[in-house]
């Protein structure tokens, strides 16, 4: 890998899919303020997606249905605080 091509920001992170509980250690640069303890015992930032590749219909076969009501109410709380 090529030296000093990545942001400062970059580091590794623990990725957690609640639908499944799958977990992934993955390097990012995304902001996180959870960290979450991996298989190696250290501490990493965490960052709670509700879906991935271990819980998408599309890699499982499985259909699911989804909180769309729950998703709208999050949304219009969001942007009531930008208001």
């Amino acid at each position: 890998m090529k030296k000093d091509i990545h942001p400062d920001t970059y580091r590794q992170v623990l990725f957690e899919d609640i639908a499944s509980g799958a977990r992934f250690l993955i390097g990012s640069t995304i902001h996180t303020t959870e960290t979450g303890k991996w298989e190696d015992g250290k501490e990493y930032p965490k960052l709670v997606v509700e879906i991935s590749s271990k819980s998408h219909p599309f890699y499982t076969g499985e259909e699911r249905t989804l909180d769309k009501a729950g998703r709208v109410e999050r949304f219009k709380q969001r942007a009531a605080k930008k208001q």
